[in-house]
């Protein structure tokens, strides 16, 4: 019989909150020392199982919440961040019109009219479907960067710029059609917000990572959806299926190349 004892025990037990956690400033590049760059929006799944902490616990418990709960309690309750506007064709992400708290909640809870069949008449009729958007719905986020390489130090910086959870779009016979951003939000504001709460550590319970640190560290999966292009367009405007699967593996390995050996063609 294997016996422990008490100061083990506690040792043992979850890891405490060590106060609030400071952000770590991202080092200054001077515009002569940007050698090259390129801006690159990502799509993060988070039904792939190493994006699961940025998902889950879909409610939340005593020590952590997901990320959409934390995002909604800061744009809700607290008033820290600021969300933007995506645009009445949902792609603007240059953070130009901001929403008041009351326009996000308006966001959160649609009420949307849906046609149903009058058993007694077998005639459509429309009903009010009231809908909130929980942490559940949002299974994607889009987000917004840009590879910087600062020849002054032979590193390639990689600078988060915005982070928008997508909702579900579905058609009038409940078909899933796609994904759109439910609103913008700038990440160098966010940031601050994401390094307070705390994000699960699937290898070490003893580990307590923030959000923040699931971020700066890339420790997430995602597939390339854009980079920036003369045309503006995202792959999907021009390629589906294994096509487009096959184009952001393609710029994938472009932004490798960069990144490993910038000083050969």
């Amino acid at each position: 019989m294997l016996l422990l004892c008490p100061a083990l025990v506690e040792a043992q037990g979850p890891a405490k909150d060590d106060g609030p956690r400071r952000v770590i400033p991202p080092a200054h590049v001077r515009e002569a020392d940007a050698m090259w760059s390129r801006r690159v929006w990502r799509r993060i799944d988070l039904r792939e199982k190493v994006n699961h902490p940025l998902y889950f616990p879909l409610t939340p418990i005593e020590d952590r919440k997901c990320l959409f709960d934390v995002i909604r309690d800061a744009l809700l309750t607290e008033g820290s961040i600021t969300a933007y506007d995506p645009g009445t064709l949902l792609r603007d992400d240059g953070f130009t019109d901001p929403l008041v708290a009351a326009e996000v909640e308006a966001l959160l809870h649609r009420v949307d009219t849906v046609h149903t069949e009058d058993l007694a008449t077998g005639e459509l009729v429309p009903v009010r479907v009231e809908t909130e958007v929980g942490a559940a719905e949002i299974k994607q986020y889009l987000l917004k960067e840009d590879w910087i390489f600062d020849k002054q130090r032979s590193v390639m910086d990689i600078r988060i710029i915005g982070l928008a959870p997508m909702r579900e779009v579905r058609g009038e016979d409940g078909e899933l059609r796609g994904y759109a951003p439910l609103f913008w939000l700038y990440y160098p504001e966010l940031r601050y917000l994401l390094a307070q709460h705390h994000a699960f550590d699937r290898h070490n319970d003893a580990a307590r990572p923030t959000f923040e640190d699931v971020f700066r560290q890339r420790l997430f999966s995602s597939t390339i959806v854009k980079v920036s292009n003369v045309q503006d367009r995202w792959i999907a405007d021009h390629l589906t299926g294994v096509d487009a699967l096959l184009e952001a593996e393609r710029l994938k390995q472009e932004l490798f190349e960069w990144e490993h050996d910038p000083w050969h063609p």
